[in-house]
């Protein structure tokens, strides 16, 4: 998966989210609603090729998530 799709190395983002205070108290579902947010942000900003960067890296974790590679919450 290219740079251009994510804005990014996909493979580090993850390994970076795993090591996240988010991740590690919320699970990644906290991590998708804050990328989310910030594509919002990007959009009212403007940065539409940003949002769109944004919102495909957030799938990506949806994507982990289902494939059973992250945790989608935190049991309390």
């Amino acid at each position: 998966m290219s740079n251009e799709m994510f804005g990014c190395d996909i493979d580090v983002f993850i390994a970076e989210i795993k090591e996240s205070i988010t991740y590690r108290l919320s699970g990644a579902g906290m991590v998708v609603a804050g990328l989310m947010s910030d594509a919002q942000e990007e959009i009212a900003m403007g940065a539409d090729e940003r949002a769109r960067q944004t919102l495909n890296r957030a799938k990506a974790v949806l994507f982990e998530i289902m494939d059973g590679n992250l945790v989608n919450s935190v049991p309390r």
